[in-house]
């Protein structure tokens, strides 16, 4: 099983749409996912409701956008490259200077082949991104008297939406293992589209399997997505996830690497390694909480705290072709995609077969009554009876039985049988 029918279609008809926090190319690269997985349901959110801190902004659409020089020539065009144009640029019309041109204008130095992308979501301006290489021979080409014409057909609507695609895989429990990717970015394929190809080979791989737990797949917008989302669901979801994990830059083949939860603890953070191992998988990067910078850091905020652990072939940030128009198939293969969905996919299947047990009972429970504990209490009590406390102690839903293992010191064979009696006596969930 690969991911090879999805990394095709996201060549062929995902790279090369317009995408941003919002807008029709949202709709319209859900729709396409929609159309593989018909049990995928679109949603919305209106501009300007209120998610926590923040609010949704106005629906942003572009038509073209283009710079004619003096010349009558089209110098900079947006259909050509979508990269081209800053990302939410408020519409214009109007003939320029050559200072005013150039003050918007975005480019890099170190990068001269390469086009940057730029945003502005929430401050109102607009601007090109072109190479640096480009802005070289603009620069040398006009005059400081020339002019220019810009023209963006964009709009800002207030009455507009955020649209993210939610697809959930039923299994026997209610516990859930959460899959977040996003879908906000235009033509890039490493930081944009390796999470939605990767994302879309696990759904059709656990399609038809029986599932011991629930698979919840999202695809939103980053940030604003996953913090619309949390508002929306968080009762819901800190009652039933027991995991998961943000899913970016999954596509090279340069390594293997993963961000853990914000306390390295969690059962995400476990089932992952577990997963490298399994995969023989040696050469991983670990890298700090401190360095996040995608949803991770909206699953983990205090109050949140569904300790989402990040999955990455080279992490964001960590390839010179981030964020540049470099960030293209040539980055992204199959054989890299296959290689991160085959580390997601592992540590799935272990979250799906491990136990992670929950006290009912609030403080110790009366073993007593349940004919747990002996009736007579001496120096000696029943060491049975205290391996059964010692469990409890460590049965608040994150453990596995693995983990509980290690914490108590026995073996896991006996670790599941004293499970099966508690379970059976009505102490654990």
């Amino acid at each position: 099983m690969t991911t090879k029918k999805y990394f095709n279609i996201a060549r062929t008809k995902l790279f090369p749409i317009t995408r941003s926090l919002t807008g029709k190319g949202v709709k319209k690269t859900l729709r396409i996912i929609q159309k593989e997985f018909p049990k995928l349901k679109i949603k919305k959110l209106r501009s300007g409701t209120k998610v926590f801190d923040w609010n949704i902004p106005e629906e942003w659409n572009v038509t073209d956008a283009y710079v004619i020089d003096k010349y009558n020539n089209k110098i900079i065009d947006f259909k050509k490259n979508n990269l081209h144009l800053l990302g939410y640029s408020i519409p214009i019309k109007k003939k320029i200077t050559k200072k005013e041109f150039f003050k918007n204008l975005y480019f890099l130095k170190k990068q001269s082949k390469a086009i940057p992308y730029i945003t502005s979501y929430y401050k109102r301006r607009w601007g090109f991104c072109i190479s640096y290489n480009e802005f070289k021979k603009f620069d040398k080409k006009y005059y400081p008297s020339d002019k220019f014409k810009v023209i963006i057909n964009s709009d800002l609507n207030k009455k507009g939406n955020l649209n993210y695609g939610e697809l959930i895989l039923k299994g026997k429990s209610k516990q859930e293992i959460l899959i977040s990717t996003y879908i906000c970015h235009p033509s890039m394929a490493n930081n944009e589209l390796s999470g939605p190809i990767v994302s879309m080979g696990l759904i059709n791989f656990f399609l038809k399997k029986k599932l011991n737990k629930t698979l919840r797949f999202i695809f939103i917008p980053e940030t604003i997505g996953s913090i619309s989302y949390l508002s929306k669901n968080l009762k819901y979801l800190k009652e039933n996830v027991i995991g998961g994990y943000n899913l970016s830059c999954i596509g090279d083949e340069r390594q293997h690497s993963c961000m853990f939860s914000k306390y390295q603890n969690s059962p995400s953070d476990e089932a992952l390694i577990e997963a490298y191992k399994l995969l023989k998988i040696k050469n991983f990067k670990v890298y700090p909480f401190l360095k996040r910078g995608s949803d991770e850091r909206q699953f983990n905020s205090p109050g949140i705290d569904l300790k989402i652990s990040s999955i990455f072939r080279t992490k964001y940030g960590e390839y010179p072709e981030y964020h540049t128009s470099l960030d293209n198939f040539n980055l992204v293969t199959l054989k890299g995609c296959n290689g991160g969905f085959n580390v997601v996919r592992k540590s799935i299947e272990t979250l799906l077969e491990r136990i992670y047990p929950k006290c009912r009972i609030m403080c110790e429970p009366q073993m007593g009554k349940r004919g747990l504990y002996p009736t007579l209490s001496t120096k000696n009590t029943n060491k049975l009876t205290i391996s059964y406390m010692d469990f409890l102690q460590y049965a608040d839903g994150t453990n596995s039985l693995e983990k509980i293992s290690k914490l108590i010191k026995l073996d896991l064979k006996f670790v599941r049988k004293i499970y099966r009696i508690l379970y059976k006596n009505n102490l654990v969930t």
